[in-house]
This record gives structure tokens, sequence and C-alpha cells, in this order.
């Protein structure tokens, strides 16, 4: 009964702003990470009254921080492709303006509601030798905290290990990358910490419990007194039944949402991967509604 409560409301006086365009509805209709995912998340959000603001494309020196000169070479020129990873056409300028997306979220402690996705994308394109980008073309996340330069943890919790993010800030003293995810599961890395790489592997649908637990236990890792920003990559495909089930639901979302908050710091949102346009965009409401209930930062 609860839960219906909270669907109930609407979110007026909510600080936490959305970053969405309708051009990143432009492109990949027939794939399963389409616009559906978001635009069907957009609407929801909207009905729920928050507000939106419109980012612009991340600039080419904002990309070079994080990605190779020639990696962003042939991403321009539609030379970058993979199983999972079409070569759209100006899909350059539809990742830019994500990536854009993530530098306004992270200035603004905000929500970057943008596609495509980014935490499969290394320096190079594949990261930590896996074969593909995973629907990944620009690291969106990491191009704003490099943007940002200032002490970060990174909590990813998309249900799919982040490779490309760890590849790219492995030995980073600025920044821990704390990742809860399925395996085994693609990309199939993410199976144990590595210095400033914290690794939670969960098995399938574990539940909210056992997430819960373990979310509590690597947050518990990090001394937040080194770090002033938290930096969360969205994924809720760990919803059950989505791509990367880990059995959990909006109630879930909610707690997680809570356990971010009550860190204290100054905080922004990228959106990863989730599949269900209608169910991402609850998951999102119940997420920022427990951050803010626990957050003080003003």
């Amino acid at each position: 009964m609860k839960n219906v409560v909270y669907l109930c409301m609407d979110a007026a006086g909510m600080k936490t702003k959305i970053i969405f365009s309708e051009r990143s509805l432009n492109y990949g209709g027939w794939h399963i990470e389409g616009p559906q995912r978001v635009r069907m998340a957009q609407e929801i959000l909207k009905e729920k009254k928050y507000e939106f603001l419109e980012p612009e494309a991340a600039s080419e020196e904002d990309l070079m921080r994080v990605h190779d000169p020639d990696y962003i070479w042939n991403l321009k020129k539609g030379l970058v492709e993979d199983p999972d990873t079409p070569a759209y056409e100006n899909i350059y300028e539809h990742a830019r303006l994500s990536a854009g997306g993530a530098i306004l979220a992270a200035k603004i402690n905000g929500f970057s509601l943008m596609r495509p996705p980014g935490h499969h994308a290394g320096r190079n394109g594949a990261a930590l030798g896996v074969y593909t980008r995973g629907f990944c073309y620009l690291n969106n996340i990491a191009i704003a905290v490099k943007a940002l330069d200032k002490p970060v943890v990174i909590l990813d919790i998309d249900g799919h290990h982040g490779n490309g993010t760890q590849e790219i800030f492995q030995g980073d003293e600025k920044v821990v990358y704390v990742s809860l995810h399925r395996y085994p599961h693609y990309p199939g890395t993410g199976a144990s910490s590595k210095g400033n790489a914290l690794n939670f592997p969960l098995s399938a649908d574990c539940g909210e419990q056992r997430y819960l637990e373990t979310i509590d236990e690597a947050l518990g890792m990090v001394n937040l007194d080194k770090f002033e920003v938290v930096a969360v990559s969205v994924g809720l495909d760990a919803h059950l039944g989505d791509l990367a089930s880990l059995g959990l639901t909006e109630s879930s979302y909610r707690e997680i949402g809570k356990r971010i908050g009550v860190l204290g710091k100054n905080t922004f949102f990228v959106m990863e991967g989730g599949y269900v346009g209608e169910q991402n965009g609850r998951d999102i409401n119940q997420l920022l509604r427990g951050y803010e209930e626990k957050n003080k930062v003003a």
C-alpha cells in the first residue's frame, strides 16, 4: 500500500532537475537500447512535475580528457561498430549531446536522462579486454567527472559492470569507483576489486535485502571525508525481469536513493541501462525521492 501512496505524489518541490533532449530520441528505434527507454521515462517524470533542462553537446576538449584522439576520430567517421553497438548516422553528435547532459548534471546536481549510455566505453572504446562496447560510445560519467575536476566517488548501480569506467579511472587518486553488478554476466569483468575499483559481484535475482546489505558494505569501505562529490551511474536493468535482473523493485530504488542521500555530498546522476521505459520512469522517481528525503545539501 505504501508504494501506491508514493506513486500518487507529484514532484512539486523536488530539487533535482532532469536533463533531457528530444534529440536523443532520433536514432536507433529498432534496437533494444532504443528511444522508448528514455521517452517513456521522460513522460512519467513530466507528469510528476519534475523540472527539465536542455543540455548542450560536450566539447571535443571534454571528450579528449577521457578518450584517445584516434578513437574520437573513428567515432566521428562512423568507423566504430561492433555486434552490440551500431555505427548509426550522426552517432558522434548524439553521443556528444549525451556527454553534455552528464556535464550539466554534474554542474547542477541533476539527473541526466540521455542516451546513448556510456559506462562500458573505455579510453579506446572496448575496455578491459571485452570485445564489444555494450551500446556505449562515449563514457558520459567519466567525461563529467573529468570536467568537474574534484575528488569523486562513482557509484555504479547498473546491473552490468562498468568496465569502461573502471579502466578510465584505475589508479586515479581522486576517484573511487564502486560497482554492484550481476556476475557472471556481460561484460564478464568486475569479479573482484582492484585498487581504487571496489567491485561487488552479485548473483542473478539476489533480491533487495542482499543488495542493500551489499551497498551498505560497499559505501562503508569508502572514506567519504576524502571526496566532495558522488556521481551515480544509474542503470535500472537490475530491476526484476530486466536485462541484468538482480530482483530489485521500485521500493528497492527508493532505499538505494536514501543510502545515497545520507552520504551528504553534492550528487549527480547519469542514465546508463534500463530497457523498460515506463518502469525506468517509476524507478527514477523513487530513487530521487529517497535521495532527497535524506540529502541535506542545498
